[in-house]
C-alpha cells in the first residue's frame, strides 16, 4: 500500500530475530505501546525523541527506518 511505513520490524528481525518489542521499549527506555505501535506500522505521527533513540540503537538514519511506498502512483511531478 502506498505511503509512510516503518522498517521497524525488519529491523528489528535483521539484528536479532529474537529480539521482542517489550526488549526494545526497555532498551531505549521507551513507551512499549509507541514501540508496539511503530512495529506494527500503525503509527499516525512519529516522536522525534523514539525517531532518535530506534536510529542510534539500530545504528540507521530516519531514511532507514522510516520508508516511502510509492505504490503504483504517478509519481512525474
Amino acid at each position: 500500500m502506498p505511503g509512510v511505513h516503518s522498517n521497524l520490524k525488519e529491523m528489528m528481525r535483521e539484528k536479532d530475530p529474537k529480539l521482542s518489542i517489550r526488549q526494545l521499549a526497555k532498551d531505549i527506555d521507551y513507551h512499549f505501546d509507541s514501540v508496539r505501535k511503530m512495529y506494527k506500522d500503525e503509527m499516525v505521527q512519529y516522536p522525534r525523541d523514539l525517531i532518535w533513540r530506534l536510529c542510534k540503537y539500530f545504528k540507521v538514519t530516519p531514511g532507514q527506518l522510516i520508508v516511502v511506498d510509492y505504490g503504483e502512483e504517478d509519481h512525474s511531478n
